[in-house]
């Protein structure tokens, strides 16, 4: 029985049990940051099992392509090593949501292993939580398994988890013993190749709060995952999963490319490893990944260049694992059709990584023979991190890698020294993040907490922008309420789309809608109300988006359909979304493409867009169209957006016809026009665009036209000024200003204890008037001292406080400054030893001199 068969047969067996046939989800988890990979079939329905998403069928089975290689789910290590662990490998699977439970997941699966495949009853094993008499008595009962191939085991084997807190339940796997002692009990669960598992029955009946106590949930489901490859092994009667069908298409193609047989562990294990990474590869790299510096892209390279080690192991010097591609496709693309359609994209991704990594390779193996064999002259077995980090920093060795070639030299490696080095290489290399100050993190628990009538919200977003409304749910937190309406116009974050914003009008009350969240069928409107107005549910409102802003972001995701459809015109069919931002100032489009677009490509794509615009091409909005009858319209898929039985499409008559749920203008004309601001890569094989439509070509040009003024003006002073003399000049005033300095500093007033200095001064600019601020804080000790200025006809404040004041008092010049600030109706602020601030009121200035006691008692 061929591999293609026994999957076959798996989803014929389940369909004939009623259940929906689901295609795999990408092996790149775009809708789950908590996910590197997509790592086990339950991936894509994890929305039911935390109770925030519903699908219209009640059972579903389907092959999922999986990738272990972080984390918990580390294979890695593994892979090459024995016959049965892989990175990249199929899980097939059957759930039920609330529908049938363990008697029927027990008999199938005992139905399709015994009836239907033939396994040897004499060697199947199963094993169940401990506590679970239900599954026990099942075994018995619906099979005929012998009684004393039945086992119980603890948390550790038969306990199934999604993560510390949330749904979770005891397990049944199913093990087939290889071995001749074939009732010896010894062999399960043991990690022995002898007797392996093929198959888990998940029973996800309890959910674990954060205390740690299990609690019953109100609906019961099965999830289960078999190994496919495992499973292909076994029936096809192979001592090894590399021996079956799924793999020696490319063990063979891997031996006529190396010249070397594979007959001996020597050569299998490199062998083994490569077909293995290779798949991983091809599948991670056509779902949207690739290669990088970074997270996913990070572990990519990794086992990019630990294949590509192993290839010297088997005289594989230069690059050959993009030549491995067509084979793989040939075998697998008819069952995964993405990587056929990415293939030649695939190919020259894997090959640019081979051909850079190559580079270095040599010189960084030598440096690793070298310090190896210094290392064992003086008698000493560990590598020092130092040595480590240079391998990663300098030759690009993934630690890993430098690990097994030290393993293969009886060698071990300083890894606390190297991720000290690491740590210290982010810190230097770290950017800091703005994330949502607003944002809520909630779940379909938290809902219970709701004042919450029975009902739905409807999202009538896409038709208006102001919505009559009744709100069904209510729950009050401290300065915000978070509230959910039977129908709302704000679109919730997707596919690259940001949230709406606006207003409630709640009688006669305008509170600002802040945030939102989205869980199941409710949008959660984050609501501003530190004024505390009170009102219930039950009552009438009305849901108000900030329509110019909406516009905006409609003009920029309707331009960004129109972009893709260019760029796959001029740049070819490769081009795919590798993500997106769609805001009211811009769009940003990440895809793959292999080089720099040339100038006359980006004027090319910018010239198509803005000739579709002006046709004004109406927007063709298909609205909960079934999904495969989208895909049969020619619907091209944008990754980041989830998928269920109902989608949207967005089509532009014949020019752009895209999978997409966000909003969009009526037609083309509403996007005004188009420009490309940026162009860049942010990755290896992947470039990001910026763009702008509408207003935002205004605000571009004009601040284009700044620039010009600047940089003439600019150019005009450095031929109208000698560049020595400027210096010397400017050095000179500066000296001549802090003398103005010490008449400030010879004349404190006295508050508290605290010696109060104060004074206005003439200060060029901002930096000059910062140099003003360092000298009088160096020249005080135990006080505070605030400056005041007229910088480019703008009032600008600047205070300091001594290390002493911040380190007994608690004092902070920031939050002073912020404060003087009011007076010129100005903001400020910045760190505890010296802040500063600006303000519009230019004739309040002397005020902050006139006031700055008053003020500062305040804080001393």
């Amino acid at each position: 029985m061929t591999s293609s068969e026994i999957r076959e047969q798996f989803l014929d067996f389940f369909k004939k049990k009623h259940h929906k046939i689901v295609p795999s989800s990408p092996v790149v988890p775009y809708n789950d940051p908590t996910l590197l990979f997509t790592n086990a079939g339950m991936n894509q329905f994890k929305d039911v099992f935390i109770g925030t998403g519903t699908r219209e069928y009640k059972r579903a089975a389907d092959t999922q392509k999986c990738i272990r290689v972080s984390g918990k789910h580390n294979d890695l290590e593994e892979v090459g090593y024995d016959t049965y662990h892989h990175t990249f490998f199929e899980m097939l699977g059957n759930w039920s949501f609330g529908d049938y439970y363990k008697k029927e997941a027990i008999s199938w699966a005992w139905e399709l292993l015994t009836d239907v495949w033939k396994l040897p009853k004499e060697r199947l094993w199963a094993t169940v939580y401990n506590t679970d008499v239900e599954a026990l008595d099942f075994w018995k009962t619906e099979t005929d398994i012998k009684h004393s191939h039945i086992l119980k085991f603890g948390e550790k084997d038969n306990f199934w988890e999604m993560g510390e807190t949330g749904p979770c339940g005891p397990c049944s796997e199913i093990h087939i013993n290889l071995s001749d002692d074939i009732e010896n009990p010894k062999y399960v669960n043991a990690g022995l190749p002898e007797c392996i598992e093929i198959w888990n029955l998940v029973f996800i009946q309890n959910f674990r709060d954060t205390d740690g106590k299990l609690l019953n949930l109100p609906s019961k489901h099965v999830d289960t995952g078999m190994g496919f490859e495992r499973v292909c092994a076994v029936l096809q009667k192979k001592t090894s999963n590399y021996d079956t069908d799924v793999f020696s298409p490319l063990i063979n193609l891997i031996v006529d490319l190396s010249k070397v047989q594979y007959d001996s562990e020597k050569n299998k294990i490199p062998m083994r490893v490569i077909a293995d990474h290779i798949r991983t590869l091809t599948f991670a790299i056509g779902d949207g990944a690739v290669p990088g510096n970074d997270g996913r892209g990070y572990v990519l390279r990794r086992i990019l260049r630990r294949a590509a080690r192993y290839g010297r192991k088997i005289n594989l010097l230069n690059p050959f694992l993009y030549k491995l591609v067509p084979v793989l496709v040939k075998t697998m693309g008819d069952v995964f059709p993405e990587i056929k359609e990415k293939q030649e994209y695939i190919e020259k991704i894997i090959r640019s990584e081979e051909e850079s990594f190559n580079i270095t390779l040599d010189r960084g193996i030598e440096l690793f023979d070298k310090i190896a064999n210094d290392l064992q002259k003086q008698n000493k077995n560990i590598i020092p991190g130092d040595d480590v980090f240079k391998l990663y920093d300098t030759y690009g060795f993934p630690i890993d890698l430098t690990n097994i070639m030290a393993k293969e030299r009886g060698l071990s490696i300083d890894e606390i020294k190297f991720n000290i080095l690491m740590q210290e290489q982010r810190q230097k290399g770290r950017i800091a993040t703005k994330e949502k100050s607003v944002a809520v993190n909630l779940n379909i628990d938290d809902l219970r907490s709701f004042d919450l009538i029975d009902g739905f919200c409807e999202f009538t977003g896409y038709d208006e922008l102001q919505s009559d409304s009744k709100i069904i749910g209510l729950k009050k937190e401290e300065g915000r309420d978070l509230v959910i309406l039977n129908k709302t116009p704000f679109y919730v974050e997707a596919g690259g789309q940001i949230d709406d914003l606006g207003d409630f009008i709640i009688q006669g009350n305008k509170l600002n809608v802040l945030d939102l969240i989205k869980i199941e069928d409710k949008t959660i409107h984050v609501i501003d109300n530190e004024n505390k107005i009170s009102y219930s549910t039950g009552i009438e409102i009305v849901a108000e988006v900030d329509r110019k802003r909406r516009w905006e972001i409609m003009r920029n995701h309707s331009a960004t359909h129109f972009m893709h459809a260019a760029m796959r015109k001029i740049l070819g069919t490769h081009v795919q979304q590798a993500g997106s931002y769609v805001g009211p100032d811009r769009l940003r489009f990440d895809f793959a493409h292999f080089v720099k677009l040339s100038e006359s490509e980006i004027l090319d794509i910018e010239s198509l867009v803005n000739e579709k615009l002006l046709e004004n091409i109406p927007l063709q909005h298909h609205r909960n169209v079934p999904f495969e009858q989208a895909k049969k319209m020619g619907a091209l898929m944008f990754f980041g957006d989830k998928y269920g039985d109902k989608v949207n499409v967005v089509q532009f008559g014949d020019f752009s016809m895209e999978f997409c749920g966000g909003t969009h203008v009526h037609n083309s004309s509403e996007i005004g026009l188009f420009k490309i601001i940026s162009e860049s890569s942010i990755a290896s094989g992947v470039r990001r665009i910026e763009a702008v439509t509408g207003f935002g070509i205004e605000k571009y040009l004009n601040h284009q036209l700044n620039n010009l003024r600047e940089q003439d003006e600019k150019y005009q002073k450095l031929l109208d000024e000698n560049k020595h003399l400027e210096k010397k000049i400017s050095a000179f005033k500066l000296q001549s200003k802090l003398v103005e300095l010490n008449s400030i500093i010879s004349n404190p007033s006295v508050l508290n204890e605290i010696n109060i200095y104060k004074g206005k001064v003439n200060a060029e600019n901002m930096g000059e008037f910062m140099s003003l601020g360092e000298e009088l804080r160096n020249k005080i000790t135990h006080g505070i001292g605030t400056l005041i200025s007229e910088i480019d006809g703008k009032a600008s404040i600047l205070t300091v406080v001594t290390d002493d004041l911040i380190k007994e008092r608690k004092l902070n010049a920031g939050k002073i400054v912020g404060e003087l600030a009011k007076l010129v109706d100005g903001k400020g602020g910045g760190r505890p030893h010296l802040a500063t601030a600006g303000g519009k009121n230019l004739a309040r200035l002397n005020d902050v001199l006139i006031n700055n006691e008053d003020i500062i008692i305040k804080f001393v």
